[in-house]
């Protein structure tokens, strides 16, 4: 885990930021109710309390299949979490904000986070799954609420400093992303850093049933995947502790603020009109339908780095405390190469990275699919993390470029069907995590990224000759 519950964030920003942007008045500034210092203040606050909480939150999604293994307790919380999140996403972001504001959704659903960490601590299937339902209920309403919260900010800001609203939201969204990648450093860090003080070997009494043909079920007797409950103990509290700061953070620090788009009626109460709307366009779109398995692809590729390549290579030949260095190399890449390939994207278009992303992760799965891990040449781990980041950076830049870049006209429900099928990717690669040998989870992989990119091509086609029609009727 786009990154895990990371991935609204991209998506509901065109809802959110159209909304607010619609409601912006031609107000004098002296109407503004924050001065340009405050507004900086706020973006700030914002952006640490989500940096504390994704430290505690993603580092613990990247060990749930390694700690809470016995009977796939940490899969199926997982896959818990994405399918809550896909009913959330449809039905509560907009009630939710139009009930309490900006301001109070953020650390309520921040809560959900942290009883999630708290669950760690008596990690049976019953208490993990309730408490990843609470975490995917609130994880759409609080990315929804943050995402309109620093839109505002930015209309506010720029009509103070006489700056283009675009470019200054922009730039927010550009910082608080800047302190959010750095989660996957510092939480990783601390897990490897905890887990490591574990005194016994990390060698395995069976290496041979590592990698490819790893059968989670099976395989009860590698010492990688034991760790002394006292250290387990110790990291729970660590990122419970984040989880609560954030919380503490958001709600002292930050300042409750009144959207220019004040919420309607029909917002304050819960509704199937999105719903209705995902569904309509889905059937009356064919490029939508041709970016299923693309967008299907996003949620698989994301579960298998962060549940299977750690479960079955990593943590069953090098031990779980190199889950979190590995993971660093995998966030820095991904963090470096999204940024970089939102820039160049300008100028080559999407098709090169496509491509490349296609070349990078079928290479790796193949690759995967041969390679026997060795625990004495831990730098190929670290390679193949670094590049699937790189991969995973094209995934999730360009998928959402090319869903804002085709529908325009119905923005809201086209990010409603990509988070629906996203997460569906997520949810049903944590279900089989526990039951299929990993080679068959790559020949899924493999399966969805070529046939992904088979619709994607067709897309391609079917736009250019749209454009040339509409050329050739204009001339």
């Amino acid at each position: 885990m786009d990154k895990d519950t990371k991935q609204p964030a991209n998506d509901v920003i065109n809802g959110y930021e159209m909304d607010v942007k619609k409601g912006a008045s031609d107000y004098e500034t002296s109407e503004i109710p924050m001065s340009t210092l405050r507004i900086l203040k706020n973006v700030l606050v914002v952006s640490t309390g989500f940096l504390f909480l994704f430290t505690a939150f993603q580092s613990m999604a990247n060990l749930q299949t390694s700690l809470n293994k016995e009977d796939g307790v940490g899969a199926y919380s997982l896959s818990a979490i994405y399918l809550a999140l896909i009913v959330s996403c449809i039905f509560l972001p907009k009630f939710l904000v139009a009930r309490l504001g900006c301001k109070w959704t953020i650390p309520l659903c921040m809560i959900g986070y942290a009883a999630y960490m708290a669950a760690n601590f008596y990690a049976v299937i019953w208490l993990m799954t309730i408490a990843a339902v609470i975490l995917g209920i609130g994880a759409a309403p609080m990315w929804s609420a943050k995402c309109a919260y620093l839109t505002q900010l930015g209309v506010w800001f720029a009509k103070l400093t006489k700056q283009s609203e675009d470019a200054v939201i922009n730039i927010f969204f550009g910082f608080f992303f800047m302190f959010f990648q750095t989660s996957q450093i510092w939480g990783n860090l601390i897990s490897s850093s905890v887990l490591e003080k574990k005194p016994e070997s990390n060698e395995t009494d069976n290496v041979t049933v590592c990698g490819a043909e790893f059968f989670p079920e099976a395989e009860t007797n590698n010492t990688g995947f034991k760790q002394p409950q006292e250290l387990v103990r110790d990291l729970c509290i660590i990122y419970l502790c984040c989880a609560v700061v954030a919380v503490v953070i958001v709600a002292l620090l930050l300042d409750p603020i009144k959207l220019d788009q004040e919420s309607s009626v029909e917002d304050r109460k819960l509704s199937p009109k999105l719903l209705v709307a995902t569904l309509k366009h889905l059937v009356s779109s064919p490029a939508q339908m041709l970016l299923v398995p693309l967008t299907i692809y996003s949620g698989i590729e994301q579960a298998f780095i962060g549940g299977d390549f750690t479960q079955s290579y990593v943590s069953c030949t090098l031990g779980v405390a190199n889950v979190g260095y590995i993971f660093i190399c995998y966030g820095v890449v991904d963090a470096l190469c999204s940024f970089t390939f939102g820039l160049v994207v300008i100028v080559v278009g999407h098709i090169p990275f496509f491509v490349l992303m296609t070349l990078i992760h079928g290479s790796l799965q193949i690759i995967l699919l041969l390679w026997i891990p060795d625990p004495n040449t831990p730098i190929y781990y670290y390679v193949i993390a670094g590049f699937w980041g790189m991969g995973d950076a094209v995934v999730q830049t360009q998928i959402n470029a090319l869903y804002g870049a085709l529908f325009t006209d119905n923005t809201e429900a086209a990010f409603a069907n990509y988070r629906l099928w996203e997460s569906i990717g997520f949810a049903a690669t944590y279900l089989y995590q526990n039951s299929l040998r990993t080679k068959y989870k790559l020949y899924i992989c493999l399966a969805f990224l070529a046939t992904g990119m088979v619709g994607y091509a067709i897309v391609e086609v079917m736009e250019r000759r749209k454009k040339s029609r509409k050329a050739a009727i204009t001339s």
